[in-house]
């Protein structure tokens, strides 16, 4: 936009009695407001931002967000159609592991029996590693989440069939 068109436009608020006029084309900006039809008018010109490159962290951020809740719902239904299974669920937020170490067996596995006390997973939670216990003895019945994926707290990791 050359000035000339921006006279034109000073011009066209002046006139018509508008009091704000906005116009963007492309990385050009220009804002024009009158305070009152007897008032001079303000020029606000401004050159937008070159667009910084945010989006792909904040989508690369709310996809693991996405797939917690994604998994609740669905352990929710098995575990009304169950009524005398337990669910064993998080006490915080983090990443769940199934075992200590990659080269190590799982804690727990279906069908494996557990005492109240046992470890059976591993929630990473700002670089600590908190082993978690069960507070129920029984028989594993299902893992709920995958190894190696985020949690939230109070979702559902194991049912279990109370001894």
């Amino acid at each position: 936009m050359d000035i000339k068109e921006i006279q034109n436009l000073i011009k066209f608020v002046s006139k018509s009695g508008v009091n704000e006029v906005a116009i963007e084309q492309g990385e050009f900006k220009i804002t024009i407001k009158a305070e009152n039809a007897s008032a001079t008018e303000q020029v606000f010109v401004q050159q937008a931002p070159v667009a910084v490159q945010t989006a792909p962290p904040a989508v690369q951020q709310a996809a693991p967000m996405a797939a917690p809740e994604a998994t609740a719902p669905a352990a929710e239904p098995a575990a009304e159609s169950n009524g005398n299974l337990v669910e064993i669920k998080s006490p915080m937020i983090g990443t769940f592991y199934r075992r200590s170490s990659p080269d190590k067996d799982a804690f727990v596995n279906v069908g494996d029996t557990i005492s109240a006390g046992d470890v059976i997973c591993i929630v990473e939670a700002m670089k600590l590693f908190n082993e978690i216990e069960s507070e129920v003895a029984g028989k594993i019945v299902k893992v709920l989440v995958d190894d190696n994926s985020p949690i939230e707290y109070d979702q559902p990791l194991f049912l279990v069939e109370p001894a």
